[in-house]
């Protein structure tokens, strides 16, 4: 049986940087979801992740998150503000999502981007990159 996946985060302080967990169940862990990568490509938030309001925390999350689930930069950047402003902007201090619900949402927008993203079509013999 493979385990069950989800993330979630839990306000500690109002200072910002607050944690985010990727949660592996039954019994598997769980292992932080760390800003960098996402800060690579476009640093909002200097301090980490943050939720529940419109700023740079926000923004980095939920530029984070779509990353890990997808894999793919284009689509991450291309809707991570509207990721940020329908979802994670309305979220309290403990709040839980999982991959499928984040696939379900950008499935709303991009069916046939994600579905390329995500199950790439295999190349004919013979034409692969040059």
């Amino acid at each position: 049986m493979e385990p069950r996946v989800f993330y979630k985060g839990h306000r500690r302080s109002e200072a910002g940087n607050q944690e985010v967990m990727v949660c592996y169940e039954p019994d598997a862990g769980r292992i932080p979801l760390l800003p960098d990568r996402s800060q690579n490509i476009r640093n909002h938030s200097p301090n980490g992740f943050d939720w529940g309001y419109f700023g740079s925390g926000p923004a980095q999350l939920a530029l984070a998150l779509l990353l890990d689930v997808t894999d793919d930069e284009k689509i991450s950047l291309r809707h991570y503000q509207d990721f940020k402003i329908i979802i994670v902007a309305n979220w309290g201090d403990d709040w839980m999502i999982t991959p499928k619900e984040i696939l379900g949402w950008l499935d709303i927008l991009e069916p046939q981007v994600l579905e390329e993203s995500l199950c790439p079509k295999p190349q004919p013999k013979g034409q692969g990159r040059k």
